[in-house]
Formats: C-alpha cells, structure tokens, sequence
C-alpha cells in the first residue's frame, strides 16, 4: 500500500513540475505503471535529421521518429497525442535515458556493445548504412567512382567503409554537411559518403543531388530504454510493439512514406 502511494505522489508531483515549468519540467525516470499513471510518455528526439526527425515550415516536428514515439504513446496509453517530445544533441541521447529525464529515446541511435552496457536497446526499427550523393549526372554506380575524390565527415566510421569499397579513391576529409556541400557545389570532389538516413534528407531537401542506391555497411537503429528490473515492464511494451509494426508492415509503410532506403 505504501509504496502504490508513494509511486502515485511521485507521478502527481512529477506531472505538475512539468506543467508549471514548461520545456524546463524535471523527471525521475518512470516505469510503466507510472507512466500510465503520468498520462504521458516522454521521449528524446531529433530535430535536425530530416527525415527521422525535424521541424518543418510550421516549427512542428515531423519523420520517421516522431511518428514512432507517437505510435507507442498510442500502444501504452491510447492516445497518440499522450506525448511530450524532447530534442536532444547526439551527446545529451543516452545520457537523458540514463538521468531518468526522458523515458525513452527515439534519436537515431545506432545499436552497439559499447552502448548496450549503458542502456538497452528494441529490436531495429531501421538497418541504416553508409551511402553515397552525387551532382554528376555522369555518375550513377559505384564503379564510377573507383578512382574518385569523395568528401567524408573527418573521424567518422564512413572513412573505413569507403576504403575498403573504393580502395582507389581518394578520401577528403571534411568537418560538416556544409562544407561537404561546397566541395560538391565547386567540383572539387565527385561525391560524399555518409549514412543513408542522412542522405536521404538531403536529397529531399536539394533533388538536384542524386543518392546511389547501395548501402555499403549496415547500422541497425533502436529505441533506447533504461536499464533496470523495475523497467522489465516497459521494454517489453516496446519490443513488442516494434515487432508487431514489422509483422504488420505497418513500420514499412512508413519507411516508404518517408522516402528511406
């Protein structure tokens, strides 16, 4: 009885901080029940990362992974606007699980061992990998850029999938999406090399580009969930969920809606 009352408190108390405060609300992290206690489940994202998530003309976010989150805010409470979204940096992604500030994370995290000791993980909702875009009509497959300079995000995992695909081409390091632009904008490299997901939002953003239709390595994307005995509950609630949207084809309709690979 005790503690039933104190995990109802805690949810009141919960709900009201983040009511009275806006985007600057504090949580612990919540199991299911208190979840569904709260009437809302929180979950990190992206904004920046067209199409898994961004803001669109009207500042509202929209991808791939919002429609995900509110897909399980409609499984666990039954109703798809049950949901507060939280944006978050590539830093700040496990660590807001991890805090307990959001529930879970829906931010385009890649599924690895090294992560798995911090956090878990639901089964893929995406296989991502590297790709390749190019402004030259002239080039239209791999083999067309085997002694070419490709531009690649400088420390990235990308230098080493195109090395051993391309081993004649010549890599040139570049520290953003911008300047990779420029260097493809100027002729100065042939094409750039980076996750799919990523290049699929830029080609639908610029359509004068065009994404070669080869995934080079494969980088499985989950939902991230705390770990814990007290959270068996909720992971099971996601895996379940993400598998019924595969074997429904639900979760493939999707992936088509938002134009990914």
């Amino acid at each position: 009885m005790f503690n039933t009352l104190t995990r109802k408190l805690v949810s009141i108390l919960t709900f009201a901080v983040f009511l009275n405060l806006g985007n600057n609300y504090l949580v612990i992290a919540a199991t299911l029940e208190e979840i569904k206690e709260r009437g809302k489940l929180i979950v990190a994202v992206k904004d920046n990362i067209r199409p898994l998530g961004f803001l669109d003309q009207e500042n509202q976010l929209q991808g791939l992974e919002i429609d995900l989150a509110k897909q399980l805010a409609q499984d666990i409470l039954g109703d798809p606007q049950a949901l507060i979204l939280q944006p978050v940096s590539n830093q700040e992604r496990l660590q807001k699980v991890i805090d307990g500030e959001v529930d879970l994370a829906i931010a385009r995290v890649t599924i690895n061992a090294s992560r798995r000791r911090l956090v878990s993980f639901s089964p893929y909702y995406y296989l991502d990998g590297t790709g390749i875009i190019t402004n030259n009509p002239r080039i239209r497959a791999l083999d067309h850029l085997s002694a070419s300079k490709i531009a690649v995000i400088e420390r990235s995992s990308t230098i080493a999938v195109i090395r051993e695909q391309l081993p004649q081409a010549k890599l040139i390091g570049v520290k953003s999406y911008q300047e990779a632009m420029t260097l493809l904008e100027t002729e100065q490299v042939a094409a750039f090399a980076a996750d799919n997901s990523i290049l699929t939002g830029w080609v639908q953003q610029y359509p004068q580009y065009y994404r070669l239709p080869v995934r080079l390595s494969g980088e499985a994307l989950g939902v991230v969930m705390p770990k814990g005995l007290q959270y068996a509950s909720l992971r099971s609630r996601v895996n379940q969920a993400v598998g019924r949207w595969k074997a429904s084809g639900w979760l493939a309709k999707r992936l088509e809606y938002w134009g990914l690979p």
